[in-house]
């Protein structure tokens, strides 16, 4: 596909139709990288523990966050001054 670079402001950019946006699952951000003669948009890399929170919340809700080894293993140290 052919396309035309535009001024933006003091910037220049390209517009990307959304039907190729929604193909490559890209959203708000990308990772934009220079490789060869090529300029590459990839999806950004996602962050470390993502969503982390929100499937322990879910977990917990759904009442299926019991330990899996049972109980805590030092629940008797309890009484001791570390």
């Amino acid at each position: 596909m052919k396309t035309t670079i535009r001024k933006m402001g003091n910037s220049h950019g390209v517009l990307i139709p959304k039907p190729i946006l929604t193909q490559l699952g890209l959203e708000d951000e990308v990772d934009m990288q220079v490789e060869g003669d090529a300029l590459v948009l990839r999806r950004p890399p996602k962050k470390a523990r993502e969503g982390w929170a929100d499937a322990s919340q879910s977990l917990a809700a759904s009442g299926d966050d019991r330990l899996v080894m049972g109980e805590f293993p030092n629940a008797e140290d309890a009484g001791f001054e570390w």
